[in-house]
This record gives structure tokens, sequence and C-alpha cells, in this order.
């Protein structure tokens, strides 16, 4: 399964009967407040797109209140913008949670500490799932500490990066503590939580044990968890290698609109971008090193913005003078992004002569290797490259 987790929105049914709308309140303090982006919000996600469920902002003192409309039990992710984020159960618990605000340190990498959630059973779980979360971070700050504190070779420092990017480093310990709650707080709606970070194949009889415990009390909840897991699964599907990619919209600078179907009976390189997007523009001379290698050997490439601006994305196609198709996906690319399974960009897909997924997320020279292999049927020579584009995969 997924390592980020399937928010969804559950329909919260009591013994039969519908729970009507109420509210509850989250309390707390921040200990460093940041001037520039100084509110708390709680959001969820649908597919890939970030809802703000509630906001408002925090007081000179630190303080802050904030009252949520809850009509469904579901995960919330509470956070102060750019420093600190943890996820809470919404249902019938008022909580406190502080936050530590603004990190002062001069680091490269952030390490904010462990947030804890005050009030009720279900949050409890949250805290519990919360901190194994935490621990697991900590590990991986482990592997960024190794890379920027000692001299090693650069392709250990990519295998570093690319073990970080997968994952945290000790998932089979991460998902013993997932087991051991779902097996003892099966009668919690928070357990969902937890579900969401097993194995779908490796721990399905205990997944469907915990939920036959939970619909016991909870029918409608389990029911409405059984049907938008199916519909995630269904979008993994469409996005597993060696699947015919599906069509989405996206229009040139001229209005002419433009979908893989265009491509056929070439390798497609399928850059998903932004004007906005750092990363996305320091692999542009990634892109441009590949299409001067590939543009007459039946490749072609297509750039894809998610800009919700377009005169932010011309502004930046001047900029940065790709000289390959370019494309803007409507709304922001938010059904481009839902259809095709991604919420960070760059995202960069290698598809082949049929219209199949042949590769995805690949960066800098990945590039090149996945066009190479897709049109000669044989893998790089280089083994740790190798290694690095299935890992890279896997994510």
């Amino acid at each position: 399964m997924k390592q980020t987790l399937i928010l969804i929105s559950l329909i919260c049914f009591s013994t039969g009967n519908i729970m009507a709308q109420h509210t509850i309140e989250v309390k707390g303090k921040i200990k460093f407040i940041e001037p520039k982006m100084n509110k708390i919000e709680a959001t969820r996600h649908e597919g890939t797109q970030k809802i703000v469920v509630a906001e408002t902002p925090v007081n000179k003192d630190g303080t802050y209140k904030l009252t949520i409309n809850v009509d469904k039990p579901q995960s919330l992710s509470l956070s102060y913008p750019w420093w600190q984020s943890v996820n809470i159960w919404v249902e019938d618990e008022n909580l406190e949670v502080d936050f530590h605000g603004r990190d002062t340190a001069k680091i490269v990498i952030k390490n904010p500490p462990y947030v804890y959630i005050r009030g009720g059973k279900n949050n409890e779980v949250m805290n519990w799932i919360n901190f194994e979360r935490y621990r697991n971070y900590q590990q991986m700050i482990e592997l960024y500490r190794e890379l920027y504190n000692s001299k090693i070779h650069e392709d250990e420092k990519e295998e570093i990066r690319v073990a970080s990017a997968i994952g945290y480093s000790d998932q089979e310990n991460y998902r013993a503590h997932m087991r051991y709650i779902c097996e003892h707080y099966a009668d919690r709606t928070s357990v969902i939580a937890a579900i969401n970070d097993l194995d779908e194949e490796k721990d399905a009889a205990l997944i469907e044990k915990t939920l036959n415990t939970l619909e016991k009390s909870n029918p409608k909840v389990v029911a409405n968890y059984r049907a938008t897991a199916k519909k995630e699964r269904d979008c993994e599907l469409r996005m597993q290698i060696g699947q015919s990619i599906p069509e989405f919209e996206a229009y040139t600078p001229k209005g002419k609109k433009m979908n893989v179907q265009n491509f056929k009976g070439k390798v497609l390189v399928l850059d998903f971008w932004a004007s906005w997007c750092g990363p996305c523009r320091q692999e542009v001379p990634n892109l441009k090193k590949a299409y001067e290698e590939f543009k007459n050997k039946n490749v072609e490439f297509l750039s894809v913005s998610v800009d919700t601006k377009k005169e932010d994305w011309i502004r930046a196609l001047k900029e940065e003078n790709m000289p390959w198709p370019q494309a803007q996906a409507p709304n922001g690319g938010r059904q481009v992004m839902d259809t095709y399974q991604f919420s960070g960009i760059p995202f960069i897909l290698v598809i082949d002569q049929n219209g199949n997924l042949y590769r995805k997320n690949v960066r800098g020279q990945q590039i090149q290797e996945a066009i190479c292999e897709c049109l000669t049927g044989k893998p790089t020579q280089d083994k740790k490259k190798s290694q690095r584009i299935k890992a890279a995969n896997m994510m």
C-alpha cells in the first residue's frame, strides 16, 4: 500500500442513524510564531487535491482556537504552514495541539519536534501512529546527515537520496506497530489510519478482520472505506508499468488540444511541471540533453504545465526555450493529477510506442537510460543506475 495515507472521507453512522453535523474545537499555542505565515489550518485530500476544511489566525501571544464542522469522521492534517503538521482524527473529541513553530536553527534538513495531540480515545491511536512515523522520519534524517556530513562517492550519495525518496528506512518495524494497533484497537474508527499503512497483500487477512470488527459498530463507515479503497486500487492499476496510458486534455499556447494519442507509434517522454516549481526547472537541462540525443530516433517529448495562470506558464516557456511541444492542463492540472496519480512535480514518464507506460518518476540521467531501454529492449549496463531506476519506479 502507498506510503501516503488514503485520507478518505468517511460517512459517520452510529447504531444505524446518521450523525448530525456538529463542531469540534481544536486549540493550542505556537511557541515560535512565523510572521509571514501566521495561521493554523486543517486540510484533507481528495485524490491529489488538498482541500482546506478550516483555518484560523494565530493570536499575538501564540494561542489559537480552530472550529471544525464535522459531519463525518475523518483524518485531517492540522498544520502550522511551512513548519509543522500532524494528522488528527475529527469525530466527537475536542483537541489541544501545541506546535514548536518556526525553526531558527541554521540547518540543511528540517527536523521538527514530535507533535502530541491531547483529547480522546481516537486520538490516542493517532498519537501512536504519528509517533511511529516520526521515529521513521528520524531514521531518514540520519540518511541525509550521512549524505551531507561525509565525503562519499557520488554514486553512494545518489543511493542515499533514492533510499530516502522511497520511504522511511524501517518499514517492516513500522508495519508491525500498525498491525498491533489493528489487533487491539479495531473498535475505534481511527483504526482506519493504521489500516491505510498496512500491506494490502501481506496483511489482507488482518485488514479484513479489523474491518469486520469495526463494521459491527460502524457499518456505513466500513462500507464507505471499502468503496474508496477500491477506487484507489483501480486508479493505481491504471498507472502500473505496462498498462495503457490514460488520456487527458491539455492545450498549446495557441489553444490546440494535445493528448498522448498524438504520439502513438513513437516513444514519448511526458513531463509534468509548473513555472513556480524549482525542481521542475532544474530538470529542463536534463530533458534538453535527452531531447538532443534522441530527437531523430523516433522519440517525442511533451511538457504539460499544471500552472493555474497562463501568463506565468507563457513567461516560463520564453525563459526555458524548450524546443518540443508544450501544453497546459486545465484547472491547474487537477484532473490529470488524479488520473495519473501524482501530487508532486516534476513527474516525468516514458511511454512506449504502443502507448503503454514504460517508466515513471524518472529524473536526471534516468531519463536517457529509460528512453534507451525502451528503444532497444535492453537494460543499461551500469548496475547501480539500473537499481536506481527500479527504485524510482517503486515510489
